[in-house]
């Protein structure tokens, strides 16, 4: 069976797609930085739709770096999408941990398998291709993040298998949260 689900929003904004230019990952974070270095609190509200003290609860709880000058990094804003893909679906704990297992320390790059912002750059793609289908053969999406990910350098022995383990599970708690709204328009549906 397959659900298609039309998502016309990017992943983890409340901004669409074609209101954007049908640009998701690594283009849509390139025209948000395209004049300035980094954003303000303010701004990453209006890209997510998360209100100001949730953010500001996730930087005091370290799920997310601190501010520099009061703004936001690419790499940042890419974390705070990435976690607000995944929260309807997974504790925010369990989603700490998950990217703590991927680039360890939040306040190093030195531990880090991938740049933030080329993790969500990886899971806009595998969504794009996916094509909307939010129920899916296992062996076609590990096929699909093998695929993606088979130029990424290795910066340690396993360190490839660690970020596939670690899309499969973003793209699928993305999935999750697709279908759980699914799932509630069409309740809603028996209500009218």
């Amino acid at each position: 069976m397959t659900i298609k689900i039309d998502n016309r929003m990017i992943p983890g904004t409340q901004m669409d797609k074609e209101a954007m230019g049908n640009v998701t990952g690594l283009a849509f974070l390139d025209k948000i930085f395209y004049i300035q270095q980094g954003i303000m609190l303010a701004q990453i509200r209006d890209i997510s739709g998360i209100d100001g003290s949730t953010l500001q609860n996730w930087v005091k709880r370290g799920w997310t770096g601190n501010a520099i000058n009061k703004k936001y990094s690419k790499d940042q804003l890419s974390r705070i999408l990435l976690i607000n893909m995944m929260r309807q679906a997974l504790q925010l704990e369990k989603i700490d941990y998950l990217l703590h297992y991927i680039n360890g320390d939040i306040d190093s790059k030195d531990d880090d398998i991938i740049p933030e912002s080329k993790l969500y750059d990886y899971v806009c793609r595998i969504v794009d291709a996916v094509s909307g289908d939010v129920v899916y053969n296992t062996e076609d999406l590990r096929a699909c993040i093998a695929q993606m990910t088979s130029d990424h350098p290795e910066v340690y022995p396993g360190a490839r298998d660690r970020l596939n383990a670690v899309l499969e599970i973003i793209v699928t708690a993305y999935n999750a949260s697709l279908l759980a709204d699914y799932a509630n328009a069409q309740l809603q549906q028996l209500s009218i």
